[in-house]
């Protein structure tokens, strides 16, 4: 039982709300944590969970760290500050780790810390009034937690502009650097959404994950011998697995694969 989300299950589908909508969704102590938990356990559930969207109540996605919170670290010592900083790369990783792909819903507000929580996802489909911040330096602080993801979402030459400049940005913006796959008016975002998630349970459970995880695991790499090897054993043993070759037979059979049947 979580006090700072909403987790919804309609089959192989989870729908994770950050539910502060009072505050537009704004990171707290419990939200960081509960979301780690959440992810944590979604992960752990195998292949019953086949998607995940992560979307934020109300008016906004996110917008950042809450003001309370934000006072309440204001007195942190060097250690306490640390130590709180880790725990909210214990979180962001949770979600970037989760074997499930997860699809952000993003809308409103999508600032700092909640911008940081999109890049860890690996969709992002956003309504084209969403706007975007990386506001950390404008309050003398910078988005060290959240950089390596931002990073690899947006790019680099991204992240030089909008780190430094703390500026909003547009959703058109953000397509146009890479960092929103999809743009959509904000009455059609969750048709989106579902045509989104629709496209992923399509697809081999464990092939789907096995996906997820190839990207993370070549991307940057140089493409050497061991490469190569590697990449060689990942389609062997997919191949030879029961649902590799289930795959494979109901195609040329002109059928569904199991996976999708009643």
């Amino acid at each position: 039982m979580t006090t700072t989300l909403r987790v919804e299950r309609a089959g192989a589908v989870a729908r994770v709300w950050l539910d502060r909508p009072g505050v537009r969704n704004a990171l707290n102590g419990a939200l960081i944590r509960e979301l780690a938990a959440t992810f944590a356990s979604l992960s752990a559930e195998g292949e019953g969970v086949r998607a995940i969207v992560l979307g934020g109540s109300g008016k906004a996605f996110c917008a950042g760290a809450d003001l309370a919170f934000m006072r309440e670290v204001g007195g942190y010592t060097w250690e306490q500050n640390r130590g709180d900083a880790e725990v909210l790369a214990e979180m962001l990783w949770s979600i970037y780790s989760c074997p499930i792909p997860v699809v952000a819903r993003i809308h409103g507000d999508c600032y700092a810390g909640g911008l940081g929580i999109a890049s860890v996802c690996d969709i992002r489909v956003a309504a084209d009034v969403a706007t975007f911040c990386l506001s950390e330096a404008r309050l003398g602080l910078l988005p060290a937690t959240i950089s390596p993801y931002v990073v690899r979402a947006m790019g680099e030459q991204a992240a030089r502009r909008y780190f430094v400049t703390a500026e909003r940005f547009s959703a058109a913006e953000a397509k146009a650097i890479g960092f929103a796959h999809e743009l959509c008016t904000a009455d059609a975002l969750d048709a989106r959404v579902d045509a989104v998630v629709a496209a992923i349970v399509a697809n081999g459970p464990m092939a789907t994950r096995a996906c997820k995880q190839l990207v993370q695991d070549v991307a940057g790499r140089e493409i050497t011998p061991t490469l190569r090897a590697e990449t060689a054993r990942r389609i062997a043993d997919i191949r030879a697995s029961a649902e590799g070759k289930e795959g494979v037979a109901s195609f040329l059979e002109k059928r569904k694969p199991a996976w999708l049947l009643p």
